[in-house]
């Protein structure tokens, strides 16, 4: 999620679950000026509260000659800074990551830092609206297309590439965050685009529905989340854009258009995951399911098994994940499915505590003295693994030892649990980090084509090869194919099936050089796998995961290969109808997806 230094509005109901990961503010809002919404010396961030630091005074002297000496002094410690800072430059992939060493150098009022939740992307902005109805929303579309002034649209900021980003302008539907209507017969909703996952699941659970499937988080603004073609996991179900089934787009070029499969078919199926370049996403309609309670079952196998296995795994759950924990043989199986009518949730006591399960990782890290950090007993597995893995994150046999730690955290924490689906299928991802994650066919559901396992067996056999501290877990989910042209899992065989494989590195200090120099292993990692595996799987990385390349030869081949895969002519064509001045893109988009008159 995005996090804005010097908010006007607090941020309120952090996710317990994701200490890292701010929540996107829903009350107390700020009335955004609309004399003239596009002027920047009226744009304020919408959620600052604090003027920015004035600049420090110089202290004061008895004499001009003292005083000039302390000058002097500023000026030679500024410079001895400068060349102690470009003596060691970050790569060009992680340029913003220079932004943290000022990030608290006074700014002018009107201009804002806004990152991902990450804190691998940021920019900094004048622009930044909130519009609260859709006529002022159509209102800043229009404006902003008559002055050519960008306002790309930014959901909740938990994309890893910072896909919503532009320090030109942006524009957040935070403020428009309803649940419109709701048909309980026909178990339909319709929703106001910057409603997040989870205050539209408790928003429809009195009606007795909830969505079908959920990614790893409920944070996410649906808008966004449609957007990129967001997905959560089981072979019978597919990504998330499936689940629309109308929306109301606002675009420069033809103010509001309300498309659906009947009205405006083909731009509605190229448009539900349009990645924010079509049109601000508005209105939402979601085709529902009824709630429903699930059992998770979770235990560890190992590979011998799961290839045993497979096929049934994947047929005879509703949802069911792969955990692999590189340098051990453990594979932590996920699968969840509906509480049993006549048998009701299974009777199990499980053999350990929740507190004996961590206990391990526990006493580990109270070997680190720090009087500043919390109590131990008090955090998370996931945040105990950022304490250890920060001891030295690219030491490929510590790494080996904190992922067999917590093989041994899910050996103990065997075991069933119930609840409702939206509590179930959430999924704590850790903290801040960098992750690529790729689509790729793996046959059929009656017939698997097993290339998902063989994907992995090469991919652990790189991690060892070349000594990668490769952190767990490497998450391997399913879906059923989708129907939208730019979705990765796109087929028009309807029994296509595909899988999803993360892999990710932490970042777990806040330290500037720890972070670069982890974020260029991080490359050499994707670099790796990007060159080994992903052309002879036909794996395409998510929208939200996609980094763009530096080097102008891979941006080529890049472009080339989304080509082959997406129809990238028909996108850029309703990007200039509906779109001509670009008002809604960004350079990611640019890059990925140059027009013929630009190239």
């Amino acid at each position: 999620m995005y996090r804005a230094h010097n908010l006007k509005r607090s941020l309120q109901n952090h996710h317990h679950r994701h200490r890292h990961r701010p929540i996107s503010p829903h009350s107390n809002p700020t009335t955004i000026p609309t004399q003239n919404p596009l002027n920047p010396t009226l744009l304020r961030h919408p959620f600052s509260t604090t003027p920015n630091p004035p600049l420090p005074s110089p202290t004061s002297s008895n004499s001009s000659s003292e005083f000039l000496k302390y000058i002097g002094y500023t000026a030679l410690l500024a410079a001895s800074a400068a060349a102690t800072y470009y003596s060691f430059p970050f790569p060009e992939n992680a340029k913003h990551k220079k932004a943290h060493l000022f990030r608290y150098a006074p700014l002018p009022d009107d201009l804002h830092t806004v990152s991902n939740w990450s804190g691998t992307h940021e920019v900094q902005t004048r622009v930044f609206l909130q519009p609260e109805s859709l006529e002022e929303l159509e209102k800043i579309v229009r404006d902003a297309n008559e002055r050519r002034q960008k306002i790309r649209p930014v959901g909740s900021g938990l994309s890893p590439n910072g896909i919503g980003l532009t320090r030109a302008g942006m524009v957040n539907l935070a403020l428009l965050d309803k649940v419109l209507e709701v048909d309980k017969e026909r178990r339909t909703v319709r929703v106001q685009a910057g409603v997040r996952v989870q205050q539209l699941v408790d928003g429809i659970k009195e009606y007795g529905l909830t969505l079908q499937n959920f990614a790893s988080i409920r944070e996410q603004q649906v808008g966004g989340i449609v957007q990129v073609g967001a997905h959560g996991t089981g072979a019978r179900l597919p990504p998330i854009d499936e689940q629309v089934i109308s929306m109301k787009l606002v675009t420069p070029a033809k103010g509001i258009m309300e498309v659906s499969k009947e009205k405006n078919p083909e731009l509605f199926y190229l448009a539900r995951v349009g990645l924010g370049g079509l049109g601000v996403v508005a209105e939402v309609t979601l085709q529902c399911v009824e709630r429903q309670e699930l059992v998770e079952h979770t235990f560890v196998s190992n590979m011998k098994e799961i290839k045993r296995n497979h096929k049934k795994f994947l047929s005879e759950n509703k949802h069911v994940k792969y955990l692999y924990i590189p340098g051990t043989d453990a594979v932590v199986v996920v699968r969840c499915n509906p509480v049993s009518k006549w048998k009701g949730p299974p009777k199990f006591k499980p053999k350990y505590t929740n507190d004996e399960a961590i206990q391990h990782a526990r006493e580990a890290t109270t070997k680190m003295p720090d009087e500043d950090e919390p109590d131990v007993n008090e955090l998370s597995f996931t945040e105990l693994r950022d304490k250890l893995l920060a001891l030295d994150p690219l030491n490929t046999d510590h790494v080996k030892k904190v992922n067999q730690a917590e093989a041994d955290f899910w050996r103990r924490s065997e075991g069933y649990r119930v609840g409702w689906s939206d509590e179930i299928l959430g999924f704590d991802c850790g903290g801040q980090q960098w992750v690529s994650e790729t689509c790729f066919p793996a046959g059929t559901l009656a017939k698997p084509s097993m290339k998902d396992l063989e994907f992995i067996e090469r991919l652990m056999e790189l991690i060892e090869k070349e000594g990668i501290p490769a952190p767990a877990p490497i998450e391997q989910r399913w879906t059923a194919c989708s129907k939208s042209p730019m979705s990765p899992a796109s087929s028009l065989a309807e029994d296509d099936i595909f899988s999803w494989v993360g892999v990710i590195m932490y970042l777990p200090t806040m330290d500037a050089r720890q972070r670069k120099e982890i974020t260029e292993e991080f490359f050499h990692y994707r670099h790796l796998t990007q060159e080994q595996l992903w052309d002879q799987y036909s794996a395409y990385e998510h929208w939200a995961k996609i980094e763009v390349p530096k080097d102008k030869e891979e941006l080529t081949s890049l472009q080339t290969r989304l080509k082959k895969r997406f129809p990238v002519d028909a996108y850029n064509k309703a990007r200039k109808e509906l779109d001509p001045n670009r008002i809604l893109s960004n350079n990611m988009l640019e890059k990925l997806f140059p027009s013929a008159d630009t190239i």
